[in-house]
């Protein structure tokens, strides 16, 4: 006779089947309490029974939390040596005694360098020479002892080379502390400014310093404030606020070192001022009053501002310019005009040469222009599925362009390109070690699979080669899909542990992204957001069609927007898939949007829309992952989240989980992994995000039933 027995073992329970000598052990996952909060909005009714996770300071939240990640190591428990073997096996690729390739400004070479058995960056310089005495400006090793989590960013060297301000974030929420340290001395000012962005910009007389607020609650960057040396930083002078909610301000100066500018955006319009760098105590100008919808940027270059913008429907945007002395729009003249074929992404000034960065049919192109209109040319490209963008180049009086080129099966190289002559050199071509790693191993193709609206989906795909297409092939297809945002086809040495395992990585192209110029990023937003889901559910479908794999080997991933995604296709299309991660996923759409307080909200309305306008209410409602779980069958699924995340909350994928938990009618693996300790982006070493990989790697390859 069986008895069942029920027994607490820590936080997790295990169910105990006893006969006789047969003693076999189910690990239970958690069962989060449900407290039934009733949400009520343009007179819908929504029952939220875990919106009781919206409080890090509750010890049942953390608790909870706590109890997932039990059932997440007992339930990977078998995995452990695996996720060891890959973590060692990608950082084995890895140069650990790497170093940048150094860039000159001001008369100083800049570098950055890693250490071997060190997870952070030496950032130092070299006076004239490559071969002058290295000045170490920061180890980050040293500094972050004893931290969990650091993050050292906005290096800012003031114009005397003789100071550089900098922000430390020891919390992963994307507030930084600035501070200034003397870099003939070694000394640490006493100067300190907290809850800023973390970037800074010095003036002329290197000793005032602009800089960026957060609103506290919301992390929203609103105000500019400027800092003069040696005095409290609540004595600091506003010098602009933000007040639209819907917008993020910054501070910048021009390559020209001319102009401090003010930029504030929201996803659909700009507007910038400008000061003289060296009259901080002037007034900022504006260039052109914001109009909803009209974007533009600005860069200086002699008697002009050059101006990259989408104004008079200029979809793909054009390049236009403006007297210094007369900025408003009725002065701007067109110098690139708009083309329905090329998307015009940015540019780079030189005192010669124009460079412009494009986009055409999905591939990145680099245009040299003279400016005395003797010579315009395109730098070739001879690959299908490649990436190429333009690097560090803060020198005007320079016939050298730098920029980097990757692909799918290509490590990246940065590349030194002369204007004039046409000449290439290789700087540096990513080293992958080991030994084992031989490109020609490697077929990289892009396909383009036929949405249901018949729009054609472009797919970068990566394979190791003699791959046969028989439908067994495990395929990892990744998108993201949001603000315009595009995922270039890039080389990765970790993405090699599954490729030499017989994966197919596929990158999907869908609206939402820009990859096929402005208008592929209109068709996926807002009331057309839905396009994101179909698309991605059609390239499985086509996928599947074309016999690169089947329903039984395919796997989804996505993180944040790209996570969003992940919640969207595994409640519309979950049979595809036989495993899925959502990474830091943005899920509970609707409750998000609707509270104000939470960071980025307001200034995602033009990307999602407002709800409390009632169409868009219902609209989100209709996709938000969180509103849509429903009693049916999901795949195998792994979801990650940091708990100081300031992006996507982590009460988000939380409840997501919790619910899905709750309602799915399968015995599939629903995983659920926070970092206690870290944010949006990860564990904050070098090598600690590798473990993360490991673990996601592991998961799916334990669903395909390999093991080594």
């Amino acid at each position: 006779m069986k008895t069942l027995l029920f027994i607490l073992f820590g936080s997790l329970t295990f169910a105990t089947a006893q006969n006789n000598s047969d003693l076999k052990q189910e690990i239970l996952p958690p069962k989060a309490k449900k407290i039934a909060e009733k949400l009520e909005f343009h007179g819908d009714v929504r029952i939220d029974d875990y919106y009781w996770m919206n409080n890090r300071e509750n010890p049942d939240v953390i608790d909870y939390l706590k109890r997932e990640n039990e059932y997440n190591d007992q339930m990977t428990a078998h995995t452990k040596e695996f996720q060891e073997k890959l973590f060692e096996e990608m950082k084995s690729r890895i140069k650990e005694d790497d170093k940048s390739v150094p860039y000159k400004l001001n008369n100083y070479w800049y570098l950055t360098r890693f250490e071997k058995g060190y997870d952070y960056p030496i950032y130092s310089r070299k006076k004239d020479s490559l071969d002058a005495p290295e000045e170490v400006m920061f180890n980050v090793n040293d500094m972050a002892e004893g931290h969990d989590y650091y993050s050292l960013g906005g290096l800012n060297v003031s114009e005397d080379n003789k100071l550089v301000a900098f922000g430390v974030d020891t919390v992963s929420r994307r507030k930084y502390t600035i501070q200034v340290k003397n870099l003939e001395t070694g000394e640490i000012l006493s100067d300190k400014i907290e809850n800023t962005t973390g970037g800074s910009t010095w003036a002329s007389d290197n000793k005032t310093l602009f800089y960026t607020k957060k609103d506290d609650q919301t992390l929203r960057s609103y105000r500019i404030y400027k800092h003069v040396l040696g005095t409290d930083a609540s004595e600091d002078e506003l010098v602009y606020e933000e007040e639209d909610e819907t917008f993020n301000t910054y501070v910048y100066k021009s390559k020209s070192w001319d102009y401090i500018i003010i930029g504030s955006g929201s996803t659909l319009t700009t507007e910038y001022r400008v000061l003289k760098a060296d009259d901080p105590n002037g007034e900022f100008k504006v260039i052109h009053d914001r109009e909803r919808g009209m974007e533009y940027s600005i860069s200086h270059f002699g008697d002009h501002f050059y101006i990259l913008t989408n104004k008079d429907d200029a979809t793909n945007f054009k390049l236009m310019k403006t007297p210094v002395d007369a900025t408003s729009s009725k002065n701007w003249t067109d110098v690139i005009p708009h083309r329905e074929d090329f998307l015009l992404e940015d540019i780079d000034i030189f005192k010669e040469y124009l460079v412009v960065s494009e986009r055409n049919n999905g591939l990145n192109k680099i245009r040299i222009i003279r400016w005395d209109g003797d010579k315009e040319y395109y730098i070739p490209f001879d690959n299908e599925t490649y990436t190429a963008y333009t690097s560090i180049n803060p020198s005007f009086d320079t016939e050298i362009l730098r920029y980097t080129y990757n692909s799918l099966t290509t490590p990246t190289s940065v590349i030194d390109f002369n204007m004039k002559t046409g000449e290439k050199t290789v700087l540096k071509e990513q080293e992958v070690l080991g030994g084992k790693f031989d490109k020609d191993n490697y077929t990289s193709e892009r396909i383009w699979a036929t949405a249901a609206d018949g729009t054609k989906v472009p797919v970068s795909l990566v394979y190791r080669k003699g791959m046969e297409k028989n439908g067994k092939n495990p395929v990892l297809q990744y998108a993201y899909g949001s603000y315009g945002s595009t995922i270039d086809p890039y080389f990765s040495s970790v993405r090699l542990s599954l490729l030499d395992r017989g994966f197919i990585y596929a990158i999907a192209h869908i609206r939402g992204g820009e990859y096929l110029g402005r208008s592929w990023y209109e068709e996926g937003k807002l009331f057309k957001k839905m396009n994101t889901f179909t698309d991605f559910i059609d390239v499985s479908k086509y996928l599947i069609e074309e016999k690169y794999t089947s329903e039984e080997h395919l796997y989804a991933m996505g993180g944040s927007a790209g996570g969003l995604l992940m919640g969207a296709v595994v409640n519309m299309a979950p049979e595809l898939y036989n495993g899925v991660i959502a990474a830091v996923p943005f899920v509970d759409v609707v409750t998000t949007m609707l509270d104000d307080s939470i960071p980025l909200t307001t200034g995602e309305y033009d990307e999602w829309g407002n709800p409390n306008n009632l169409e868009y209410y219902e609209y989100m409602k209709s996709y938000s992952p969180y509103d849509n779980v429903t009693e049916q069958d999901y795949p195998n699924m792994l979801v990650t989240t940091g708990l100081h995340d300031s992006q996507v909350q982590y009460w988000e994928p939380a409840k997501w989980v919790a619910k899905l938990r709750d309602l799915k009618t399968d015995n599939n693996k629903l995983l659920f992994h926070t970092n206690m300790e870290a944010g949006h982006g990860g564990a904050s070493g070098r090598f600690e995000a590798l473990k993360e990989v490991a673990e996601e790697y592991a998961f799916l390859l334990d669903l395909e039933g390999i093991t080594e």
